[in-house]
C-alpha cells in the first residue's frame, strides 16, 4: 500500500532552550532589514517600532537571535551603511530610547539581539569628514598621479563601479571602495582604534549580544597601495586577496575586538559574539576570521554561491567543515541576505527548490542565518522601475548587478493588497500586486505553506538533540542526491528535476515536498529535502 507523507501541521512551540555561553554555535538568526521590515509611523519606511512590534512574529517562528541592519544617523546614501553619528538613532527609525526598548523586548522574549557595525568607512557627512585636517589624519588621502596630480592614485575600483578615488577642492584624492559619499577610514590611526572600541562599548551598556562586522575583510590596505591591473575588480572579491580586500592585517584588528568582547562579556555574565562578513578566495582563507582568538562567526558565501547540484553542494559543505574544524569554529549557512539576489531566484524560481535549500541549511551543522521574507517563500522582485531603485549600485557603471533593491522590498505582512500591512500607508519600494498568496496572514495555519515549514524546521532542529551543532556522516545515494546523518536524524537531498526512489531510511518527520512510502522504499520527488527519523 501507499502512503503519501505530506508536511505535518506545525506542533506546539517549544520554549526557546538556556543555550549557554555557547549559544551562537547552533542559532538560528534572524535578519531583519530595518527599513523593509514593519513600518510604525506611517511613512512607508520600516523602524524600530515596527520591528518591536513584530517580535512575538519571531518568538513564534522559533529563531534564537536577530540581526539588525544599521539603524544609526545617516543620510542614507547606502541603505545605511553610510554612518555619520555611530551613537545616535537616525530621525528615519525613531529614537536611541526606540533602540532601548527594542533591544530589551527582545531579551524578555529570549531573543537575542546582533547589530551592524560599519569599520571600513563612514558617511562623509561624519564630523571627522567635515573637519579637512581630522579627515586627512583618519581617512585615506593620497596625491594624485600625473603632472598636476589630476589622475588617481592607483587603479582601484569601487564595488559599486567606477574609480574608488574622488578628488577633493584641495587637489589630493580620497579612497571610497564604495560609494563617494562612503570615504574609507585609515586604520594605522591610533584614533580610528580608540573609536571604534568605544562604539562597541556604547552598545554592549544598552544590551546588544553582538556585532556583525560590515566589510570585515577591509580595513586594511596593502603597503603603498599598489595597482592592480584588472578591470571589473568586483568580480575579483572574493576569489583572491586584493590589495584592497582580505589583507592580512585585518586579523590584528579583530583580535583586539575578540579581547574586548570577551573581556566585557565575562565582566557582565554574558556571551558576546562578532560575526565577520567576509569574502575569502577559499574556506580556509575564511577560517582565519573565526580562530580561537578572532571572531565568532564568518558568513559562509562560499555556500550561499553555490547552485543547486548536489556534487557541487556537497563539495562546499564538505570545504566548510574541514576548514572549520581545525579553528574549532561551527560553520554557518545562508542563503540569502540584503546584498544578494534571493535564494528562490537565484537557484532557478522553482518555490519547491527554494524550500528543499531551507530544509537543507537547517539540518547541516552549526548555526543557520534566515533573512527576512526568505520564510514566506518571497521572489526577487526583478521589475522595479529605475526611477524608483535607492541602490547605489544600481546609478554607477560596471559595479553590482542593481539588483540589491529587489530583495529589500518591504514585507507583506496581511491583507490583499499593497502594502501588505506593512504599514499605515505606501512602501518605499513598491511591492508586487500578486504577493497576498505571500502575506504571513495567508499562510498562517497552512500546514502546506512555506511559512509553516520554516516553524516546523525550526521547532524540529530546536527539540532534537542531533540537529544544530555536531558531526555528520554522508551516506551512500544515487547520482543528484545527498544524504547525510545526524544523531538520530537523516538528511535526502533531491536536486534532480525528477523524482527518486531510495531504501526508506527511516520515518519520516517532515519533507519540503509530499513524500510517498510504499513498504520498504520510499519515492522522494525532484527538488525535494526529507527528514527522517532513524
Amino acid at each position: 500500500m501507499t502512503q503519501e507523507l505530506t508536511s505535518p501541521s506545525p506542533a506546539p512551540r517549544a520554549p526557546a532552550p538556556h543555550r549557554g555561553p555557547r549559544w551562537w554555535r547552533d542559532a538560528v538568526i534572524y535578519q531583519v532589514y530595518v527599513r523593509s521590515f514593519a513600518d510604525s509611523d506611517g511613512d512607508g519606511i520600516g523602524d524600530l517600532r515596527g520591528a518591536r512590534g513584530k517580535l512575538p512574529y519571531l518568538k513564534a517562528l522559533g529563531v534564537d537571535a536577530v540581526w539588525l541592519t544599521p539603524f544609526y544617523a545617516s543620510p542614507q546614501a547606502d541603505g545605511g551603511y553610510d554612518v555619520a553619528d555611530y551613537r545616535a538613532v537616525d530621525p528615519l527609525f525613531g529614537g536611541l530610547d526606540d533602540a532601548r526598548d527594542l533591544i530589551d523586548a527582545a531579551h524578555e522574549a529570549n531573543l537575542r539581539v546582533i547589530v551592524d557595525i560599519v569599520p571600513n568607512h563612514t558617511s562623509d557627512r561624519h564630523p571627522w569628514f567635515q573637519d579637512p585636517e581630522l579627515a586627512r589624519q583618519r581617512y585615506v588621502f593620497r596625491p594624485g598621479k600625473g603632472e598636476h596630480g589630476e589622475l588617481p592614485p592607483n587603479d582601484w575600483e569601487s564595488v559599486f563601479g567606477g574609480p574608488a578615488w574622488t578628488r577633493t577642492d584641495r587637489g589630493d584624492w580620497y579612497l571610497h571602495l564604495f560609494a563617494p559619499e562612503q570615504p574609507d577610514l585609515d586604520w594605522n590611526n591610533s584614533d580610528v582604534h580608540a573609536e571604534f572600541e568605544g562604539i562597541m562599548r556604547f552598545w554592549l551598556d544598552l544590551g546588544v549580544d553582538g556585532f556583525r562586522v560590515d566589510v570585515a575583510h577591509g580595513m586594511v590596505k596593502a603597503p603603498g597601495l599598489p595597482d592592480i591591473g584588472h578591470g571589473e575588480q568586483a568580480k575579483l572579491i572574493g576569489t583572491q586577496v586584493l590589495p584592497f580586500f582580505d589583507q592580512d592585517g585585518v586579523h590584528a584588528i579583530h583580535r583586539s575586538w575578540r579581547r574586548l568582547l570577551d573581556g566585557y562579556g565575562d565582566a557582565h555574565g554574558k556571551a558576546v559574539v562578532g560575526v565577520a562578513e567576509a569574502w575569502a578566495p577559499s574556506a580556509e582563507r575564511l577560517a582565519l576570521y573565526v580562530r580561537p582568538d578572532e571572531l565568532h562567526q564568518a558568513f559562509n558565501f562560499h555556500y550561499l554561491n553555490t547552485g543547486w547540484d548536489a556534487a557541487s553542494l556537497r563539495a562546499v559543505i564538505d570545504a566548510s567543515l574541514e576548514a572549520m574544524r581545525p579553528v574549532g569554529a561551527p560553520a554557518t549557512w545562508v542563503l540569502s541576505n540584503h546584498d544578494v539576489v534571493r535564494h528562490r531566484t537565484r537557484l532557478g524560481g522553482s518555490l519547491d527548490r527554494a524550500r528543499a535549500a531551507a530544509l537543507l541549511m537547517l539540518a547541516l551543522p552549526g548555526s543557520a542565518y534566515v533573512y527576512q521574507g526568505e520564510e514566506l517563500g518571497l521572489p526577487e522582485v526583478t521589475d522595479l522601475p529605475d526611477e524608483v531603485r535607492q541602490d547605489p549600485s544600481f546609478f554607477r557603471a560596471n559595479g553590482q548587478d542593481g539588483f540589491r533593491d529587489g530583495c529589500r522590498v518591504p514585507l507583506p505582512w496581511s491583507g490583499t493588497a499593497p502594502p501588505y500591512g506593512f504599514g499605515d500607508a505606501g512602501t518605499w519600494l513598491p511591492q508586487p500586486a500578486d504577493w497576498h498568496r505571500l502575506t504571513v496572514e495567508a499562510q498562517t495555519g497552512d500546514p502546506h505553506s512555506t511559512l509553516e515549514l520554516y516553524r516546523t524546521a525550526l521547532d524540529l532542529r530546536r527539540r532534537l538533540p542531533g540537529l544544530g551543532d555536531g558531526e555528520m556522516s554522508w551516506q551512500p545515494a544515487p547520482e543528484g542526491l545527498l544524504a547525510f546523518r545526524r544523531p538520530g536524524v537523516l538528511c535526502t537531498v533531491n536536486t534532480l528535476a525528477r523524482a527518486a526512489e531510495l531504501p526508506l531510511p527511516g520515518r519520516p518527520l517532515l519533507s519540503s515536498a509530499p513524500v510517498a512510502v510504499d513498504g520498504a522504499s520510499a519515492v522522494v520527488p525532484g527538488d525535494s529535502c526529507t527528514w527522517w527519523a532513524i
